[in-house]
């Protein structure tokens, strides 16, 4: 890491900021006059790399509230780099709070940070991510236009607490939740975890989706080793955003863009790591996205092809027993992925964005808790990478979780109980007559990218009440909706094409019977092909996709399928960050 001036070196590319700032005439006159109101100097403007810090700052994204303090932090690498930060904000969708659901906005803020890279004078952006859908937004962004970019994870909170014991973000309330449905725990003990569960500043502390992109990001090479684990409030993290500052002022000196980081090596690999840290499903749509942004082809195929037989060696929640706080003292994600280049499954040679490769990263790392990152002949799941079911259910594929399903319902054969829509599911599900068994198998429709809209987190149905109250913890789910990283089950999610595009889910009634073979990647709905076309050729004849106005009919209108990634047809490809014509 270099600490001297930037100015005092020559940039091996052409900077963009010198189209502003650079020119001796009118137009310069006024970009560097009108900055000058904030009270730079002269010399921030003589040549030196501009580094837009991209934050996601904001109140209401609880996971993300902190960023101010590590915004201040990068800025301090950049200045001691040599470069001129300068910081910007985009549109923070926060998972927590934000309705009907984070990822309808997902792609809003990717246009947000796409257009505000390439309208500005920046040579190269931090991207400061957190909540589940920033990460993936803001590498979408970035890499439409193929900028140098480093990305800064706000890093997780510190470990639930509970009546003495460890409690995992997310996970903790699905688990108590069911309890309360089943009646062995009150009202009251279940609404005593809220104050505990949620102690410190940032993400979810479980290997949920916020967590699982941190890895995916470091996997990829986006980011500074160790960033995906380091816990929010740990003075480390800042340390690691004051050398993000430092290193991208390098980047943008070098041409060091994202074309040359997110390479198909970069997403096998993190395809690999998802594998082994029993990863969130989310991420197969969110990949799959970035991909498409930076021009990688990536599909369902790869992730049945590079991560199905990889194991899962990282026993968090809610595959597992501990959370993001052991992972990072038990070594972090350089420590599992030097496993995986030990076992040979890790493509080493993949570049990363300190400039070294993703092995020379990683081949000296150590291992410290053999409990939270497993042996390689003791993992926590034999085959613990997505699994990829397709049949007359799902013709483009649907997604299930292997490390957090029940090992005995990855064969099953059952009785559809249908719900038409999320609203049908919740009107209906504690109903004392609902006609469900333990073997059957639960529905839902239309909660995909059109049907909901935005494709919300609600696939990991909670049980009936009158199943649970059997003792019964798990049954086999299927929507086209998504789950909650910090969920569990065997649930089937991303049913694609969504029922609400007349995907045959859409032609599923109450007392059809439906056969999961998980090992051997097939949803089969047991109808003819001539019954199936029959229903779906009904339901076309008054098929409407209603729409409101506004962002929601824009998206409707062009969102993409789940296996697609669910990015909108037109911001798919790189259109790189090309100077924009003068306005003055």
């Amino acid at each position: 890491m270099t600490s001297d001036n930037s100015n005092n070196r020559k940039p091996k590319v052409p900077l963009r900021s010198a189209q502003w700032f650079g020119t001796r005439d009118k137009n310069g006159f006024m970009y560097r006059s009108w900055m000058k109101n904030q009270g730079i100097p002269e010399h921030q403007f003589d040549g030196r790399p501009v580094i837009g810090i991209c934050n996601t700052w904001s109140e209401l994204t609880p996971c993300n509230a902190h960023f101010r303090d590590i915004a201040e932090r990068v800025k301090r690498g950049v200045y001691e780099a040599g470069g001129f930060p300068v910081e910007f904000p985009v549109f923070s969708n926060g998972e927590s709070n934000l309705r009907p659901t984070a990822m309808l906005t997902r792609n809003l803020a990717s246009m947000d940070v796409e257009e505000a890279i390439r309208g500005n004078p920046v040579d190269a952006v931090v991207l400061l991510v957190g909540c589940d859908k920033t990460t993936p937004a803001l590498l979408m962004g970035a890499a439409s236009c193929d900028v140098p970019a480093i990305v800064v994870t706000g890093g997780p909170m510190l470990n639930g607490k509970h009546h003495g014991k460890d409690v995992g973000s997310g996970t903790v309330v699905w688990r108590m939740h069911e309890q309360y449905k089943a009646g062995e725990i009150s009202l009251d003990e279940f609404l005593s975890a809220e104050a505990g569960m949620s102690r410190s500043a940032g993400t979810c502390n479980t290997m949920g989706t916020a967590s699982t992109m941190a890895c995916m990001a470091e996997s990829l090479g986006t980011s500074l080793p160790h960033n995906a684990a380091i816990p929010a409030v740990d003075s480390r993290r800042y340390v690691l955003a004051h050398l993000s500052g430092m290193r991208i002022v390098d980047m943008a000196l070098e041409g060091l863009t994202l074309s040359k980081i997110l390479t198909p090596a970069a997403f096998r690999n993190a395809i690999r790591t998802n594998a082994a840290v029993g990863g969130s499903t989310n991420a197969v749509i969110h990949l799959k996205a970035i991909a498409q942004r930076i021009g990688v082809d990536l599909s369902l195929d790869d992730w049945q092809e590079y991560g199905k037989d990889v194991p899962t060696y990282v026993n968090l929640q809610p595959s597992g027993e501990y959370l993001m706080e052991e992972f990072y003292y038990a070594g972090g994600l350089p420590a599992v992925l030097r496993q995986l280049g030990e076992l040979d499954i890790l493509e080493k040679d993949a570049l990363t964005v300190n400039g070294e490769t993703i092995w020379d990263n990683v081949k000296d790392a150590k291992c410290y808790n053999r409990e939270v990152i497993r042996e390689p002949d003791n993992p926590l799941v034999e085959s613990g990478g997505m699994c990829i079911l397709r049949g007359n259910l799902a013709p483009r594929g649907a997604v299930l979780k292997p490390s957090a399903a029940s090992k005995e319902l990855m064969k099953h054969r059952g009785r559809a109980v249908v719900f038409e829509n999320f609203e049908d599911y919740k009107a209906r599900i504690a109903d004392p007559d609902l006609d469900v068994d333990p073997s059957c198998i639960l529905v839902m429709k239309n909660c995909g990218p059109k049907g909901y809209p935005g494709m919300a987190e609600v696939g990991n149905m909670g049980l009936p009440p009158k199943i649970l109250k059997q003792g019964v913890t798990d049954m086999v789910r299927i929507s086209d909706a998504r789950m909650s990283g910090t969920a569990f089950g065997t649930v089937v999610l991303h049913v694609a094409p969504e029922a609400m595009e007349l995907g045959p889910l859409a032609a599923v009634r109450n007392g059809d019977y439906i056969e999961l073979d998980a090992q051997n990647g097939r949803l089969s709905l047991e109808v003819s092909d001539e019954e199936l076309e029959a229903r779906l050729a009904a339901l076309r004849e008054n098929h409407v996709i209603a729409t409101d106005g506004g962002y929601a009919e824009l998206y409707i209108k062009h969102v993409l399928q789940a296996d697609e990634g669910c990015d909108f047809d037109f911001l798919v490809g790189c259109r790189g960050a090309a100077v924009p014509k003068h306005s003055h």
